[in-house]
């Protein structure tokens, strides 16, 4: 089971994006921790299952093959502030990270609609599709 933080395992033009936005946020003050980059199948279904058939809240919505982080194109991260996470998303600092994910190119899950935001992930996909991206398809 894989459930990855290390940005060498997204797609490079994710990577490039997620790198700028890393120093974009560390120029304006705010140290950003990577909580997930990829994903297999394996650890998707166990976050999956956290709250419905095994222990705790549920952290996901997206089944196996569901998620972007299964194919390398999405991270999730949480601002630091002295050295403990703020996961607060009513916490100003969570709309100057989403501003500065933007302007480096990822899309941002704190804009999507209240029943699926997710202030932590941002993702990169040249508008492919899930059915895409599993038949093999690479953003640029």
């Amino acid at each position: 089971m894989v459930n990855s933080r290390n940005l060498q395992d997204l797609l490079e033009p994710v990577r490039k994006r997620v790198e700028a936005f890393l120093e974009a946020a560390k120029g304006e003050g705010i140290t950003l921790l990577v909580t997930s980059t990829y994903r297999d199948f394996a650890a998707q279904q166990a976050l999956y299952d956290q709250g419905r058939t095994k222990p705790g809240n549920k952290v996901t919505n997206a089944k196996p093959g569901q998620s972007f982080h299964n194919f390398r194109c999405a991270v999730d991260v949480v601002p630091m502030r002295n050295g403990k996470p703020v996961w607060d998303a009513k916490d100003p600092v969570w709309q100057e990270v989403g501003r500065l994910g933007e302007a480096a190119g990822l899309e941002w899950a704190g804009r999507w609609s209240p029943k699926r935001r997710e202030y932590p992930h941002f993702q990169y996909t040249a508008g492919a599709t899930l059915k895409q991206l599993a038949e093999g398809w690479i953003p640029s």
